[in-house]
């Protein structure tokens, strides 16, 4: 590891969410997976924020007992209070609610898990606070980006920075398991539960049929649905919906499952080195795109939808962001027409107005039909500065 990169490890790094800006409004729910970096953005865009660490058991036992003291302890101090692992106490939610609308407070609510809030009907403040995520680095908050480090080790900062990242992904995997799932009895067998999330690495970024994948996993349908669903509710994974607005090829209506990050998605899928040219460089690549956009709409608060089509004749479009921009990744350094089959077949329906492949192509051009060709940092870079979904 070179010395800037050890330098930028040790640094704060600038990231694209803004707390004090979400704040200014209302109350915000901030959910992340664990080791995406909630506590040192806290520390460092609310310094004089009051912090209650429920993973602090004395902290956890004092407003277990008296929920009440977040009023005592704060009568004078103006500044947002900021508990910590909120899942952990959900009752503690009628609190918040009730001093948001006594005193017009502002909360910065975090976790890990929206499970037990889910599951257990906790109060969500009925409108009076923000829903926001973080997730981990992208493009523009990585100095010096490096996109086969990237592609290996993932945007967890923890992992991006490290001498060991291999160790540090190891250790990740096993810390969810035990904390996320078996600490809180999300599910009764956990060694199946270990064999299913395996299997959904391998599967990373395609269609997931239940009944199939379900006789694969040795489980039933409705137990792959909900291992699905554990995984979204504690941040691990996300799925797209296919889009079904087609006429001509009706579209599969099926889900794609993707992880939450491309290294724990390595590590899992014991896929070793990720080396240019290779079939799991395209794998890697794909899902690194899909992770950009997915935190671009997050953080710019965009209402778009992404989702991904496939029509029953086999042609595929990677991701749609609403019906304004259809995107092909293709992890080559020279874009043929044989890579637009599935942007033009859509393209034909009418329904979308811009398509894009976003490739290692070295000069941005555009096809006679109108589809652009991006470089992947010439598309990164203008899709952080607002560019690409503002067309």
């Amino acid at each position: 590891m070179n010395f800037h990169i050890i330098l930028m490890a040790m640094q704060y790094l600038e990231r694209s969410i803004s707390l004090p800006g979400l704040l200014k409004l209302k109350s915000v729910f901030l959910f992340g997976p664990r080791a995406t970096g909630k506590t040192t953005l806290i520390h460092h865009q609310l310094p004089a924020a009051r912090v209650y660490d429920l993973l602090d058991y004395r902290v956890f036992s004092r407003l277990l007992r008296n929920p009440h003291l977040l009023e005592e302890e704060n009568l004078d101090s103006g500044a947002p209070i900021v508990i910590d692992e909120i899942q952990k106490l959900p009752h503690l939610l009628d609190e918040v609610h009730r001093l948001i609308a006594k005193h017009h407070w502002k909360f910065l609510l975090t976790g890990s898990s929206a499970r037990k809030l889910k599951r257990g009907a906790a109060n969500l403040l009925a409108g009076r606070a923000w829903m926001a995520q973080l997730l981990p680095l992208t493009y523009c908050e990585i100095p010096d980006f490096d996109l086969s480090r990237y592609l290996n080790r993932g945007g967890l900062p923890s992992v991006y920075f490290s001498e060991n990242p291999d160790e540090e992904l190891d250790s990740y995997v096993a810390l969810y398991l035990k904390e996320e799932i078996q600490a809180e009895s999300i599910t009764r067998s956990l060694p199946a539960f270990a064999a299913f999330l395996d299997a959904i690495a391998v599967s990373n970024g395609e269609e997931i049929n239940l009944e199939s994948f379900a006789r694969d996993c040795g489980v039933s349908p409705m137990t792959v649905k909900n291992y699905i669903q554990i995984l979204e509710d504690t941040l691990i994974g996300f799925s797209l919906n296919g889009f079904t607005k087609t006429k001509k090829r009706k579209g599969t209506a099926r889900i794609k499952h993707y992880l939450f990050d491309v290294g724990v998605v390595n590590t899992l899928a014991q896929r070793g080195e990720i080396k240019p040219k290779s079939e799991l460089f395209g794998k890697a690549f794909e899902q690194y795109i899909a992770q950009e956009l997915r935190a671009y709409l997050s953080y710019s608060r965009s209402k778009h939808k992404m989702t991904y089509w496939r029509s029953t004749s086999h042609h595929e479009v990677d991701f749609l962001i609403g019906q304004t921009l259809a995107v092909e990744v293709k992890a080559t350094d020279n874009v043929y027409d044989s890579h637009l089959r599935g942007l033009r077949a859509l393209k034909e329906e009418g329904l979308v107005k811009h398509f894009a492949v976003v490739s290692l192509d070295r000069d941005k051009r555009t096809t006679r039909d109108g589809i652009m060709i991006y470089p992947w940092e010439v598309f990164l870079k203008k899709l952080w500065k607002g560019e690409i979904l503002s067309q």
